[in-house]
């Protein structure tokens, strides 16, 4: 939200969705980080309408969502709960994004499925992608392309 980006990033949100906005139409690549820090951008309805301005610009963009851990001027609060994160990537993916990503916890879901027959089609684990089921940038299975860059 404003008064989120406001208070905490000392900055204002509409640069930040005009940037996304103005990428996207450029045909730049791009993908989008929340970090999820509890009590302040943590409620449903706040994730549900991040979510929706992504999904607005399009379906494809990848959203990565982030656990906070406390440190520096934040180590008052307690790190995000997984729970929330996975809550979090379910909202993403009910509001039509088709690529959601929950990081910086134990077991990251960072896998990316086919959209259309929901084969594995990039395993990566933390730096590294450990299975890549991908064909000229299509599905191995279905053909079906997958949106990014592959080299």
């Amino acid at each position: 939200s404003d008064k989120f980006y406001r208070r905490l990033c000392k900055g204002r949100l509409e640069p930040v969705l005009k940037t996304i906005r103005a990428a996207y139409e450029r045909g730049i690549w791009i993908e989008v980080t929340t970090l999820i820090i509890p009590g302040e951008n943590d409620s449903e309805q706040e994730i549900r309408d991040i979510a929706h301005v992504i999904a607005s610009v399009s379906r494809d963009i990848p959203w990565h969502i982030s656990r906070f851990f406390p440190t520096y001027k934040m180590n008052n609060l307690l790190p995000t709960p997984v729970k929330t994160l996975d809550k979090a990537r379910q909202i993403g993916l009910d509001e039509g994004l088709r690529f959601v990503y929950v990081g910086n916890t134990p077991e990251e879901q960072n896998v990316t499925y086919c959209p259309k027959c929901g084969q594995k089609l990039i395993v990566r684990s933390r730096f590294e992608l450990t299975h890549i089921n991908l064909q000229n940038g299509c599905c191995a299975s279905c053909h079906e392309p997958l949106p990014g860059v592959f080299l």
